[in-house]
């Protein structure tokens, strides 16, 4: 039975942890990755690196800051930078594009501190954008995953220390609710539909021992429509990268879903 697994990974800077990136593609061999902070602008990006493995790439880069990108063992088609629903906002954290049967789209949400800023309400206002850009693919019947960083711990078993983090952006009620309002328009979240009980990681800070203590949040997720829902076989979180040398506070998180021609 073919199939296509499609990973999400937010690599915090793609030219500061490029060996990591380059040895975890060539070790796990995803067919299509979303990477997010890119953190460089197009032209800089390493192209040739990545193409040396054999992926196609798309791309929506800023200086220093942010930036996503897709990458793809198949043809890339129909791309498209930025998330529709306001012309003002220059950030790039949205990339969007079909790999086959599948529409994927790589995305990485403002963290939104601090709270008491003009930070939070931008999240809040973005994660309202992409819930009425899912809808319109929803409506257009798009077998689709929306991978990325969402900055958002969905429950309180999604993050090391509830409490603590109360009054984080990460785990806010507002986040939370903006982030079920999408999942009640029919999304299904992939991992949590494979792994109903506990906790799985995808981001430990860099200070305070957090990865040796398994201080983590989960932020990172695959969202999938009801025509991908219906192809998931597996969801995993691979924890290796984080344990590597100078890693991305992030580790990728990856599912298989069953090939449009096996539908």
């Amino acid at each position: 039975m073919a199939s296509m697994r499609i990973a999400s990974w937010n690599v915090n800077s793609i030219k500061a942890r490029l060996p990591r990136v380059t040895e975890w593609l060539a070790a796990a061999r995803p067919d299509v990755v979303l990477l997010q902070e890119t953190k460089c602008e197009d032209a800089a990006f390493p192209e040739s690196e990545l193409g040396d493995l054999g992926y196609n790439l798309a791309l929506a880069g800023q200086k220093a800051y942010n930036g996503v990108a897709i990458l793809a063992k198949r043809p890339i088609e129909d791309v498209r930078q930025g998330l529709p629903g306001d012309p003002e906002d220059g950030q790039a954290r949205y990339i969007e594009a079909t790999v086959g049967t599948f529409r994927v789209a790589s995305v990485y949400l403002p963290n939104g501190n601090p709270v008491d800023s003009d930070k939070f309400p931008y999240k809040l206002k973005w994660l309202d954008r992409l819930r009425r850009h899912a809808e319109r693919l929803l409506a257009e019947e798009e077998c689709f995953v929306l991978g990325g960083d969402y900055n958002v711990c969905p429950e309180d078993r999604d993050c090391f220390d509830p409490r603590g983090f109360a009054a984080d952006a990460l785990c806010r009620p507002e986040s939370r609710a903006a982030f079920r309002a999408l999942l009640h328009l029919g999304l299904t979240e992939a991992w949590r539909a494979l792994h109903p009980a506990g906790h799985g990681y995808t981001y430990w800070d860099y200070t305070g021992g957090a990865w040796q203590k398994d201080h983590g949040l989960r932020i990172d997720h695959l969202l999938l429509s009801p025509q991908a829902a219906d192809r998931l076989l597996a969801c995993e979180i691979d924890k290796g990268p984080r344990g590597r040398e100078r890693p991305s506070d992030h580790t990728p998180i990856c599912c298989e879903l069953r090939d449009g021609n096996d539908a």
